[in-house]
């Protein structure tokens, strides 16, 4: 197979001081590009700093030979996007890839949950990918180039016990995705989506302990290499994966049912004798925007 290089690319991954975070960082060093790492160095529940996260993997990537420089802003605010893409801008004049991957977590319970816990979490995953991402778009366009990559989590896919926040978040990075796949398309500027699992400081009191070997962390970072490569020309997709499986993930539709003439009233009760028909799924099919929906209603429109 021919190796996917990434030589004269210059990317940011956001979060890259610790875990899956670090894995891109490095890998991308290792084959050719110039990294920008960007680490806070907060707990798992976003408090605390420390900029040491990111220096060491700065370290240890010019210590084997490659480019890299740290940024120890805060993906939660507009300024420290802007400052993150300045750091890239700055130091190699261009921004070709896009990881945001910075992310916390502050479980608990719906009923239990303050504003706090609330804002805290969709602050760093769902702001956080919009102050981070505006910025670096307006520079891909620039350069009619870019590869960017959002963080899901089957959490927020599917669900997860005391992640209403974290879920909530994750299901928004998915929604910014869709649209602004659509935005950008003409600039060569493809945009994906990961939900990753994996074995981390963020999961290890989630996961059985016989588990941490074969969640190994390094098996969700080929994916997201391949999606940031110039090789890769898919865009507005959602991929799950977890020890070593992967697989597309999407939001689809089934047939339904049309019912009355789009001119008269629906009753509740018309909606009850037909429940089976709507909530079918069978011949499910998934659209690439809003508008394909209107495939559904034509009998209705024409």
């Amino acid at each position: 197979m021919d190796k996917i290089n990434y030589d004269g690319k210059v990317a940011i991954v956001t979060g890259g001081g610790q875990g899956i975070g670090r894995m891109y960082a490095l890998e991308l060093a290792g084959r050719g590009a110039k990294v920008v790492v960007n680490d806070l160095g907060v707990a798992r529940d976003g408090t605390g700093t420390d900029t040491s996260a990111a220096d060491k993997v700065v370290d240890e990537i010019i210590s084997a030979g490659g480019k890299a420089v740290a940024n120890y802003d805060s993906v939660a605010t507009m300024d420290g996007g802007k400052n993150i893409v300045k750091t890239a801008m700055d130091t190699y004049d261009k921004v070709d890839i896009l990881i945001n991957n910075a992310g916390i977590i502050r479980d608990k319970s719906f009923m239990k949950m303050t504003e706090e816990e609330w804002d805290s979490v969709v602050n760093v995953h769902l702001k956080g990918a919009f102050c981070v991402t505006q910025p670096a778009v307006k520079v891909m366009k620039e350069n009619n180039y870019g590869r960017i990559v959002f963080t899901a989590s089957t959490s927020g896919l599917y669900g997860n016990f005391g992640q209403t926040n974290y879920g909530a978040a994750k299901m928004g990075l998915i929604g910014i995705m869709n649209s602004l796949k659509l935005e950008v398309s003409k600039y060569n500027i493809k945009i994906n989506t990961v939900a990753p699992t994996a074995w981390s400081r963020m999961t290890a009191d989630v996961f059985p302990p016989e588990f941490e070997a074969k969640l190994n962390a390094q098996f969700n970072e080929p994916m997201v290499l391949y999606l940031c490569a110039e090789e890769n020309t898919a865009s507005g997709h959602v991929f799950t994966m977890g020890a070593g499986w992967y697989g597309r993930t999407a939001i689809v539709s089934g047939d339904g049912i049309c019912i009355g003439n789009a001119k008269r009233s629906i009753s509740v009760e018309e909606i009850k004798e037909n429940f089976k028909k709507i909530s079918d799924v069978e011949n499910k099919r998934e659209h690439d925007s809003a508008l394909g929906m209107f495939e559904y209603m034509g009998p209705l429109l024409s």
